[in-house]
């Protein structure tokens, strides 16, 4: 093997490594796992203001 070979093969099992502990942490933290809601109560309705100009 060459050192460009040998250099190749490190980057590209770096890049892998990197790659899995990136995808681990976005698993670990997935909500919909857990079976709770993320939605705890209602508010409010929300209207919406109206802004009128003075007619006089």
């Amino acid at each position: 093997m060459s050192t460009d070979d040998t250099a190749a093969a490190d980057m590209k099992r770096k890049f892998k490594e990197a790659l899995d502990k990136k995808n681990a942490q976005q698993h670990r933290g997935e909500a919909h796992l857990d079976g709770d809601s993320a939605v705890h109560g209602t508010h409010a309705a929300q209207t919406r203001r109206e802004f009128r100009r003075k007619s006089g």
